[in-house]
């Protein structure tokens, strides 16, 4: 087999000497190619260009959710054919690793890596579906380009507390669970539209959904992990279904203190719940609407502002190793 391993070297769980050991191990079972990322979006492009080959049959990122990210979008850079398209295979390598833990991967590094040559040699792999976001036809954002997302996607608050952590991040400050708690609490003190929320939601043959606060997009579950503890936002979510949503029209203190109490104590049977909280499970196609600019947020990465998103749920769109 002729594999194409990514590796990001500024994977925050990983150090040099680990990196090597684990292309060692993986070039021992397969003819493999690593390369390095460089810069933003080098992922992505390694991933289109595996895509475009006629020979390499599996793509390894090594790294976080955000390479994991870019490889997926340079792989369905033509939209998903799983037949044809080179399968995907993930070593945890990053704070978080949410898609690698849903897919139930080991979130040690070494570890996963020989889960990864177990599966390999057993052939067992599957078939998950991911969510895509564009900017809306007829809207100020309709010329924003569409994007893949493996595990979630979010609009407003979330997204704006992660806007600060990438912030904080780029001054020097290690991501590590304190920090996003603390900058969330700083996007609540901060944030201008926790009372009257922008955010409309529509979809066809339904009323519209008006005046949510924020709005979190789940193609799988759980949501996130707060270390070893794991966050159910939409615990119906999953990668054989279309997307869930979860959605506040209420982030007054009290609101938030039930909101947050409730996703801290969250199980795979149980949620955010309240008159305040919208659950939709299985969408296949929906938009968000803003009356203003607010931030979008894929699989944790910060994407700028948007007024309108449309969202789609694509079943079936990527084989991975498992």
């Amino acid at each position: 087999m002729r594999a194409l391993l990514v590796v990001n070297p500024a994977a925050t769980t990983t150090s040099a000497r680990t990196r090597d050991v684990l292309i060692h191990a993986l070039a021992s079972e397969m003819k493999l190619e690593a390369v390095t990322t460089e810069y933003r979006g080098h992922a992505k492009d390694l991933g289109r260009q595996a895509a475009e080959s006629k020979d390499i049959e599996l793509v390894v990122a090594l790294g976080g959710d955000g390479t994991v990210n870019e490889v997926v979008n340079g792989l369905l850079h033509q939209g998903p054919d799983p037949d044809r398209l080179p399968r995907l295979a993930v070593v945890p390598g990053g704070s978080t690793n949410v898609f690698a833990r849903a897919l139930g991967l080991p979130n040690e590094p070494v570890e996963a890596t020989g889960a990864l040559l177990d599966a390999l040699r057993d052939g067992t792999e599957r078939t998950v579906g991911l969510g895509i976001a564009a900017g809306t036809p007829g809207t100020d954002d309709e010329a924003v380009p569409s994007r893949w997302f493996t595990f979630c996607a979010g609009f407003g608050f979330d997204a704006g507390v992660i806007g600060r952590v990438e912030q904080q991040r780029e001054r020097g400050k290690r991501s590590t669970h304190a920090l996003y708690l603390r900058q969330a609490m700083r996007q609540f003190l901060d944030e201008p539209h926790r009372r009257h929320g922008m955010i409309t939601l529509e979809r066809s043959g339904e009323d519209p959904v008006s005046d949510l606060v924020m709005s979190i997009v789940c193609n799988t579950s759980p949501w996130t992990y707060l270390g070893n503890r794991p966050v159910y936002a939409s615990p119906k979510a999953s990668f054989e279904t279309g997307l869930d949503v979860l959605g506040l029209s209420r982030m007054s203190t009290a609101a938030v203190a039930r909101y947050a109490t409730q996703l801290l104590t969250s199980s795979p049977e149980r949620g955010p719940h309240g008159k305040h909280a919208l659950s939709l499970h299985d969408l296949t196609d929906f938009t968000l609407h803003s009356k203003v600019p607010l931030p979008l947020q894929m699989d944790g990465d910060h994407l700028g502002l948007r007024t309108s998103v449309t969202f789609t749920g694509v079943r079936r769109a990527l084989r991975v190793i498992v």
